[in-house]
């Protein structure tokens, strides 16, 4: 008997608790209240803004190449390259990305940020600079150029903010600082960049090509390469600075090409300057090539007599910036206008001497 009481006291509380969880239910499947944030924070607001001001200006850019089909190449067919980031520079439709975005592309294709895609051609390259200019062949009306900053005043801290294609994925914004200045890359050429810009704001493989703004949403640079063990961010981007995509950008659509100086002379490899003459710091002259400026400026290369090497000249430092090496001389004439004169401190049999060169345009 109190077996079958304790089991009947048993169902009715079971019974009574699955009645309680019955009218409950309602009340617990109700979305709990929201709780009000207030207005957004003004750097939030910033950062909104300004991807909403930038973005119509950013492009997704992909590739194909031509392969053949069978042995022996009767039968093309374009296959994917790759893919990357542009901007929009003028309302003609130009597009500037890096070089190795397009480097042995067969066909380029732009897609905007409405989704429309078109077929791009291209109009020139700068290797060196890993830049490049592509042009979309029918370009919408109102196309939005990017606003154009400057690099030259940039501080250590300020914020940054890059868009891009990470992965494949449109439209994307990262923000961060610039972490530091006057960094150095590498060219597809294997010719050293200077001056460029480093940051923490995540830039992936995709991303390269696309802008690096500042808070006012200004061009500051492009991004252009990452240093990660694992190919994905790892919080250390660089960016081709602004200043020298403004000078190079131009000359591009102009010419399709970098106009660079030619200081008419071939330099002497530092190690067999070293081998020959010690360690030096500087340029040696090498070879001085007839009718050209090292020779109208009276530079002095490499000679010899018997077997007697005389070293040529030491160019040390360039409108009185010091050069380590061929890169940095052709950065600092580069940095110059064409038909301006630099001036040279160079050494000579010992003696230290500053020598006026022209600035000119290499021959073709």
């Amino acid at each position: 008997m109190r077996k079958a009481v304790l089991i009947l006291g048993i169902l009715s509380a079971g019974m009574l608790v699955a009645w309680c969880g019955h009218a409950l239910a309602p009340a617990l499947a109700r979305p709990r209240p929201v709780d009000p944030r207030g207005p957004l924070y003004e750097w939030e607001q910033v950062s909104i803004q300004r991807f909403k001001e930038a973005a119509p200006s950013v492009v997704y850019i992909t590739t194909t190449e031509e392969r053949a089909r069978d042995f022996f190449g009767f039968d093309v067919v374009e296959t994917p390259a790759g893919a990357g980031t542009g901007f929009i520079w003028d309302p003609q439709g130009h597009v500037v990305t890096n070089f190795h975005v397009i480097q042995g592309a067969a066909r380029a294709y732009i897609t905007l940020a409405d989704g429309s895609q078109h077929e791009a051609t291209y109009v020139g390259g700068a290797p060196d600079k890993d830049l490049a200019v592509l042009q979309i062949l029918k370009p919408p009306a109102k196309l939005r150029p990017i606003p154009i900053g400057t690099s030259a005043d940039l501080q250590v801290g300020q914020a940054v903010l890059a868009i891009g294609n990470p992965f494949g994925l449109d439209a994307t914004l990262t923000t961060g600082v610039v972490s530091a200045l006057g960094r150095e890359i590498q060219s597809v050429t294997r010719r050293r960049i200077s001056g460029v810009i480093q940051t923490d704001a995540a830039i992936n493989p995709g991303n390269s090509g696309g802008p690096l703004l500042d808070s006012a949403g200004r061009l500051i640079g492009v991004n252009t390469a990452i240093q990660s063990p694992s190919g994905a961010s790892a919080g250390i981007g660089f960016a081709m600075p602004v200043d020298i995509v403004n000078r190079v950008v131009p000359q591009l659509i102009a010419r399709g090409r970098l106009e660079r100086p030619d200081l008419g002379f071939e330099p002497l490899s530092p190690r067999m300057v070293e081998r020959a003459f010690g360690p030096q710091k500087g340029v040696m002259v090498g070879k001085v090539y007839r009718g050209g400026a090292a020779a109208q400026a009276g530079l002095r290369g490499v000679g010899a007599e018997g077997r007697r090497v005389f070293p040529g000249d030491l160019i040390q430092a360039v409108n009185g910036r010091p050069v380590a090496d061929w890169d940095a001389l052709l950065d600092a004439i580069e940095a110059l206008p064409l038909g301006s004169t630099a001036q040279l401190d160079l050494e000579r049999n010992g003696q230290r001497l500053r020598v006026p060169i022209r600035v000119e345009a290499g021959r073709e």
